[in-house]
């Protein structure tokens, strides 16, 4: 180790206020200069050097293996003797030299001392690291969306960003601004309480968590964007960051998750094409011992599950409305996921099927189904006899949240028109026309699905 001290290299010459190392004799300046090598570690620590020090003799004692006092020369003995310096000087000679050394840790820790500062340690870092570009905090994140998963999107990432040095502390979160019943605006609010008092009340989101009502001051730093909008209104807010962000930024979408914000164990899928190394920088980001995160090669598929799940949600509400009881929801989640991965192989062909067994798939499919917003709203269209629109209970029911099931619904009915594909789908097909007034919510489970052939979806694949 070039750092070792070895007591037969090093002889201090105090009273000079030198050093002399391996033979070789350096001054007081030259020692304390930032580019003396690892093996002058000694030159800074002159008070621990080892000296010749003599202990004196009692009248008339005799030296070991030499001669009486009076009898001329003596055999001179070494033992460690630590000299006290000044400790302010020793102190700003050793950070000042340890902040040259390739550790991270000691340059965060230790290096903003020399100019008065000293940062907070947040969490330990291994010492075995030597790349300075893993502890450079390059990367800026702002949540796109403050609705309930928003929050808990920001809050989740926030708790992150504090303890892994890549990221800056900071996390922006836009919110469209509201007025409360108060009078007093939301983004204010937010950063007044530390929590969403609309959205998310009584969970705190953390200090570091900023709220902009600004859609472009928000975005104009950052380098990595979350997307926790519905899905009808990413087309509008992307047109208008058009240029207004910075070039190679990443960006990803979320799904929903409540489970997530009371710390409950949760798991999420992050799908990507080529750079795995990107994606797991993105699992970095989202990951904690409540919320795992697994990243799998398969963009579409991952976002497929996500979107489409949201349709047969719709349908599990309409069963539960008519209290039909839970063998035939089970039945109707059972031809929704095959309707799903059906949907998914026609439209990308690369989609694979153990994407469906990921969490973005049929977990996410048991979880929406049983108690997502789109259940929720179909129940009580439902158990109404679609007297009351989607749009009416969507406003009574949600508090401000948004539906997309019916709005997903609507776009995969569009994409089976323009295709000829609506016998494949029938349970796709009777949701949106259910959602329209077109079909009474009993229809749900009066279909056909005799009529349609799923194994000529394999065969359909290939010319798709």
């Amino acid at each position: 180790d070039a750092c070792t001290l070895k007591k037969k290299e090093v002889r201090t010459c105090p009273r000079a206020g030198n050093v002399r190392v391996s033979g070789r004799q350096l001054s007081a300046s030259q020692a304390n200069t930032p580019s003396a090598s690892a093996t002058h570690v000694t030159s800074l620590l002159p008070a621990l050097a080892y000296q010749r020090t003599r202990r004196p003799r009692r009248v008339g004692e005799r030296a070991k293996g030499g001669r009486t006092e009076s009898g001329g020369s003596e055999h001179r003995r070494l033992r460690p003797s630590f000299h006290i310096a000044s400790l302010r000087s020793l102190r700003a000679q050793l950070l000042r030299f340890l902040h040259h050394l390739p550790l991270p840790h000691i340059s965060i820790y230790m290096a903003p001392s020399i100019e008065g500062k000293r940062p907070e340690v947040k969490s330990p870092m291994s010492t075995t690291c030597c790349n300075r570009e893993e502890i450079t905090p390059r990367y800026r994140v702002t949540v796109v969306g403050s609705g309930n998963w928003g929050s808990v999107a920001a809050k989740l990432i926030a708790s992150n960003t504090a303890k892994l040095p890549i990221f800056h502390d900071e996390v922006r979160m836009w919110v469209f601004e509201e007025i409360l019943p108060g009078g007093e605006k939301l983004s204010k609010a937010i950063n007044q309480t530390n929590e969403n008092v609309k959205y998310l009340p009584g969970i705190k989101l953390g200090k570091n968590v900023i709220a902009d009502p600004d859609l472009e001051n928000a975005v104009k730093e950052a380098n990595m964007l979350i997307f926790v909008t519905p899905h009808q209104f990413v087309a509008g807010i992307c047109k208008r960051l058009v240029g207004k962000i910075k070039p190679n930024t990443e960006a990803i979408s979320l799904i929903k998750g409540m489970e997530i914000a009371v710390e409950k164990f949760s798991e999420a899928t992050i799908g990507y094409r080529q750079d795995k190394e990107v994606a797991q920088r993105w699992a970095r980001l989202f990951c904690t011992p409540y919320f795992l995160v697994s990243v799998v090669q398969d963009v579409e598929g991952v976002e497929l599950c996500g979107t489409l799940k949201n349709v047969v949600a719709i349908a599990a509400g309409l069963v539960d409305g008519m209290n039909m009881g839970n063998n035939t929801k089970a039945a109707i989640m059972r031809i929704g996921l095959r309707e799903m991965r059906a949907l998914s192989k026609l439209l990308f062909p690369s989609v694979r099927d153990s994407t469906f067994f990921e969490s973005c798939g049929v977990a996410d499919l048991i979880t929406t189904c049983l108690g997502g917003r789109n259940r929720k709203v179909a129940e009580a269209f439902a158990k109404g006899d679609g007297k009351r629109s989607f749009d009416e209970l969507e406003a009574e029911l949600l508090g401000g949240q948004k539906l997309q099931g019916v709005s997903t619904a609507k776009e995969v009915y569009e994409i089976l028109s323009h295709r000829g594909w609506q016998a494949i789908f029938p349970l796709f097909m009777t949701v949106h026309e259910i959602c329209i007034g077109q079909l009474p919510s009993s229809a749900i489970v009066e279909y056909s699905e005799q009529a349609t052939n799923f194994s000529i979806v394999e065969g359909l694949a290939q010319y798709c």
